[in-house]
């Protein structure tokens, strides 16, 4: 071996020191005396044992957040929803947006002498907000916003359940009805209107309400469909040689219902006698006001002539429960505050914050029955779009704005200002004098809102154009109160969603275009749209029927001409029919007996 060389192994222990050692250890197990190795080996024993506890409550850990996570997964996944047989209510507040929310709260605070902290009903409920543009528009028209419910799909301003390319789509009503759940509609407006015609009627043009009544009773290929609906709109269904009919021909739609087996109602009386629908007998049509049902806040001290939305939701929700008693499935009802959207359009904040508390009533009484009833259920609730752009604050003078909004001035009006204008109209069409009419203008500020201060040019201003007087109201105590309107249509903004029950609906938490709220109802009836649809464009291929002057067209209606308004009346007046009453078809007048 070179010098300086060491040999491979010889930084080991040599065999005697290694055989020393182990000797000395075997002594050490005979005698019990510990040898210096036993510290070492003492600690290397603990600190596997502690590698191995701490390997296991990790495992543990990771294997709870696994859980954690699937169950957080499951909460989304429809196989979450429910099995067997289950309700499901759908509310729609037509043309309610977040401010509706805090003006109708705000209101209410004050009204009732109660602290900032007191919310609505429904504030306790928020789960989302829904994207409301249709095909056609960033500002979508209550007909495409309930074809996003109805069908899940986008469709044009105008569209009842059609597609851009004017094929029908198969609704969830429908679909319920085919997969046997008892079926209703809820409604303060025409039931012809757009809202509930979208889910039981196919049309290319919203305007067309005659045929909308036709196809709600069953004159269509799918059949009757819907076992009850209550509401306004009486008009439609009666033939144009009726005094209260405003249809275009001398069909008798209420004859037509009761031939498919449709038990008839138009009265308060009619009503009452349902015994908050212990006395129901399904199918029923229950029509109680010719065209709209008036505004809460005049209806209120009417009580004797049409029901409310509550009243209405109630014997609904009884009928369809104990029709439903003894069967394997539930029932679908569709409930709308209908015309939170008309007090939008009117710019009228006193009509506004009544139908919204009207609203949040029928929305506690829904949740009563889901918490008393045997049978599982859900209820979601959400607006087809925002109308008035309302702002609950205005800019009066050019001088810079005080941060002020007053509820004071909605709770001294006792009328809505469509009902003064009612009553105005009619006081006009005795032919009084100027100086009655100046004295009946003063009345109607002083008695029917509140107003003890206005002005001679806000007099003057109604006296001088009584065809505008509705808006002469409505800004009079708007700008009392500062409320601000950016229109007298639709607006573009995002609308809340609400639910009885957030983790079934989970589905529907956070932002989500309108259509999503379409999915959700149709997964949990785990119902079939699809193949209704199929159903309509198969029946429907070569089916006409009658349309203007006598001329045939498909079972849908004309289709809407080109550079077509397809939004239907503008709701900027007192509802008085439909279009035809307008003359908007043609020039031509409404062809029906008036």
């Amino acid at each position: 071996m070179a010098v300086g060389e060491r040999p491979l192994l010889s930084n080991r222990a040599s065999s005697e020191i290694s055989n020393d050692r182990d000797l000395a250890e075997e002594d050490a197990l005979l005698t019990g005396q510990r040898t210096s190795k036993s510290t070492a080996r003492s600690w290397k024993l603990w600190r596997e044992i502690g590698l191995f506890v701490w390997a296991v409550i990790a495992t543990a850990v990771v294997i709870v957040l696994a859980v954690l996570y699937q169950k957080h997964q499951d909460s989304r996944d429809h196989t979450a929803l429910p099995s067997g047989k289950r309700n499901l209510i759908f509310m729609v507040s037509d043309g309610m947006g977040p401010t509706s929310l805090s003006l109708t709260r705000s209101f209410n605070q004050f009204r009732n002498g109660s602290p900032w902290s007191e919310q609505l009903v429904i504030d306790q409920h928020l789960i989302g907000q829904s994207r409301t543009r249709s095909s056609s528009s960033l500002i979508t028209d209550s007909a495409a916003g309930a074809t996003a419910f109805s069908c899940a799909r986008k469709s044009y301003n105008g569209a009842i359940s059609v597609t851009p390319d004017h094929e029908p789509c198969g609704t969830v009503l429908e679909a319920a009805k085919r997969a046997g759940y008892m079926t209703g509609l809820v409604v303060t407006t025409r039931i012809t209107d757009a809202t509930p015609a979208c889910f039981a009627s196919h049309v290319n043009m919203r305007s067309e309400e005659d045929r909308i009544a036709e196809q709600m009773v069953g004159d269509y290929p799918l059949g009757r469909v819907v076992d009850l609906m209550l509401g306004g709109g009486r008009c439609h269904f009666l033939p144009n040689t009726t005094e209260d009919s405003c249809r275009s021909d001398n069909k008798d739609i209420v004859a037509m219902a009761k031939e498919n087996g449709y038990n008839y109602i138009s009265s308060r009386s009619d009503f009452d006698a349902l015994k908050s629908g212990a006395a129901v007998n399904l199918p029923i049509l229950g029509l109680f006001a010719q065209t709209d049902i008036p505004y809460e806040i005049d209806r209120r001290n009417e009580e004797d002539i049409y029901p409310s939305l509550d009243e209405m939701a109630l014997t609904a929700l009884s009928a369809l429960s104990k029709a439903t008693e003894k069967s394997d499935k539930g029932f679908f009802l569709m409930i709308e505050g209908s015309r939170i959207d008309h007090a939008g359009h009117h710019n009228d904040p006193a009509a506004q914050v009544h139908e919204v508390l009207a609203y949040d009533k029928a929305f506690a009484s829904v949740l009563q029955f889901l918490e008393n009833d045997s049978t599982e259920g859900i209820m979601v609730s959400t607006s087809d779009h925002e109308t008035g752009g309302l702002a609950a604050a205005r800019q009066l003078h050019d001088s810079y704005p005080e941060y002020l909004w007053y509820p004071g001035p909605l709770a001294n009006a006792s009328h809505s200002a469509e009902r003064l204008t009612q009553e105005y109209q009619k006081f006009l069409s005795t032919s009084p004098s100027e100086d009655a009419i100046v004295v009946h203008v003063q009345e109607a500020f002083s008695s029917g809102l509140g107003i003890k201060d206005a002005s001679e040019d806000e007099i003057n201003n109604i006296v001088k154009n009584p065809n505008s007087a509705q808006y002469g109201f409505s800004d009079a105590i708007s700008r009392r109160s500062q409320t601000g309107w950016s229109t007298h249509g639709h607006s573009a903004a995002d609308v809340n969603i609400y639910s009885s029950d957030p983790k079934t609906a989970f589905a529907l938490v956070g932002n989500h275009e309108n259509t999503e709220v379409g999915d959700f109802l149709r997964d949990y009836l785990d119902v079939d749209v699809e193949s209704v649809t199929k159903e309509l464009k198969e029946k429907g291929v070569d089916l006409m029927v009658e349309g203007v002057n006598g001329t045939r067209v498909g079972w849908m209606g004309p289709m809407p001409m080109e550079g077509q308004r397809l939004d239907g009346q503008n709701h900027l007046a007192t509802y008085g029919g439909d279009f035809r009453r307008r003359g908007l078809r043609h020039g031509e007048g409404c062809g029906c007996g008036m």
